[in-house]
């Protein structure tokens, strides 16, 4: 995934570091193996290079991943959306670097063998048809999923208090072994806004935008880099489902993020440039949660 992953633990009596070390490597490489679109020879780069029309039975993982990338592409209207590989791959940010922007007929090439409504997909056998040419790229939800992996890996060796990390997503389970939660700061690209500390008990947070990379955020509506998302942080129970999320948010108008985070009382705060400067939103649902935690008793 181009990243490196971090866990902090409270472990259980007698847990066996070096052989949860070893699982979690393991545990990594399978999901690698199914969804990496840098490897040629992942079940993924298969359905990217499968003539039209082939099925393919996707593992239980990829199969759970692409559910639940196709309902956030449905109820995003497509600001997020799996199938936008070629045009991730024309403007570089692929397996093979391109030094120059595409051709506005490259980018449209693209966009015609692009889209998640050329997919078809049977839930009931785990079966997705290659529409011909279409490339997915689950970068926007395989690095969630992934946490969601390790930190259900953890609770099957009786590890319930820990942190996970992979390169800025995370997911909290169970409290620090000082009993506090385990508490993150939301990424904050800009003095103009001030920092925001939350408590991770079990709930994940993903971040998207592009004060780290630059703009390498894809509007799969335009297939043009998005400029004004600087970091779109999302609250979920599931990393998987906030990583999609953060990433929808990222390509949406800010008006667009707010009507849709309100419509699906998600815990949203978008930081975004405004003019020469910048502006914060937090969704009414994360406002309500920040109100809570700062209510003192009488």
């Amino acid at each position: 995934m181009g990243t490196t992953w971090r866990i902090q633990l409270a472990p259980p009596p007698g847990f066996d570091r070096d052989a949860a070390s070893r699982a979690i490597e393991a545990r990594l490489e399978d999901i690698l193996a199914q969804m990496s679109h840098w490897r040629a020879d992942s079940v993924l780069g298969r359905f990217n290079r499968a003539s039209a029309g082939e099925w393919f039975t996707l593992p239980a993982d990829f199969s759970a991943v692409i559910e639940a990338a196709l309902a956030v592409a449905e109820r995003s209207a497509g600001a997020f959306d799996p199938a936008i590989g070629a045009l991730v791959d024309a403007w570089g940010h692929g397996p093979v670097t391109i030094d120059r922007p595409p051709t506005t007929e490259e980018i449209e090439q693209a966009r015609a063998v692009s889209g998640f409504l050329r997919l078809a997909y049977e839930p009931d056998t785990r079966r997705l048809r290659q529409a011909g040419g279409l490339r997915l790229d689950l970068s926007g939800i395989a690095k969630g999923y992934a946490v969601d992996a390790l930190t259900a890996l953890l609770a099957g060796m009786d590890c319930h208090h820990a942190l996970v990390e992979i390169g800025g997503e995370l997911v909290g389970r169970g409290l620090r072994p000082d009993g506090d939660p385990w508490w993150v700061d939301l990424e904050t690209p800009t003095q103009d806004v001030a920092p925001l500390r939350v408590a991770l008990h079990q709930l994940a947070v993903a971040t998207s935008g592009d004060y780290v990379r630059g703009f390498h955020t894809i509007d799969p509506r335009s297939g043009m880099p998005v400029e004004h998302a600087m970091a779109v942080s999302v609250i979920h129970s599931s990393a998987m489902l906030a990583d999609a999320w953060a990433t929808a948010f990222s390509v949406l108008s800010p008006a667009a993020v707010h009507a849709l985070a309100t419509r699906e009382c998600l815990y949203v705060r978008s930081t975004c440039r405004y003019g020469t400067g910048s502006t914060e939103w937090i969704s009414p649902a994360l406002a309500a949660m920040i109100d809570a935690e700062d209510e003192v008793p009488a």
